[in-house]
């Protein structure tokens, strides 16, 4: 492993270990709850899988950005520094030509407050403009026009 440490430490690169057999019985476990309780035990905070796509994201210059409605919640993926209108295109190419605005709901606070309601009720929802660099985790409603 010292070998490995040492010979990646030179390209400024990361080592992730990984138990297939660990990941395999993760895996099987439907229940949020109880795949929870398991990494737990198990002493960790999140599978390797989970681990190997924020690495993968991180060294490609990837972000994520959500949209939800009543029906539908999607997750989108962008590169790391894209602005609002260029989030926007990647839903549809109509949406980056007529961008008008974005509304912004930062992830921690949609956490911390639980509803879209509750974060506009404490004034956390922002309106984002053309020059905006879309965060990691945001979620963003488009207002367009064509």
């Amino acid at each position: 492993m010292e070998a490995v440490r040492a010979a990646v430490a030179a390209e400024n690169a990361e080592i992730l270990v990984i138990a297939a057999r660990t990941e395999a019985e993760i895996a099987e476990i439907e229940d949020y709850e109880d795949r929870q309780m398991f990494l737990e035990e198990m002493g960790l905070k999140e599978s390797g899988v989970v681990r190997l796509i924020q690495s993968a994201y991180k060294l490609l210059g990837l972000r994520t950005f959500f949209t939800a409605g009543a029906d539908e919640c999607r997750a989108w993926t962008i590169k790391a520094g894209d602005k609002a209108p260029r989030a926007a295109g990647v839903i549809h190419t109509d949406f980056e030509r007529g961008f008008i605005r974005a509304e912004v709901i930062k992830y921690e606070d949609f956490v911390h407050y639980k509803t879209e309601a509750a974060v506009r009720a404490a004034g956390k929802m922002g309106i984002e403009g053309k020059d905006y660099v879309v965060q990691d985790g945001d979620i963003m409603h488009f207002l367009f026009n064509v």
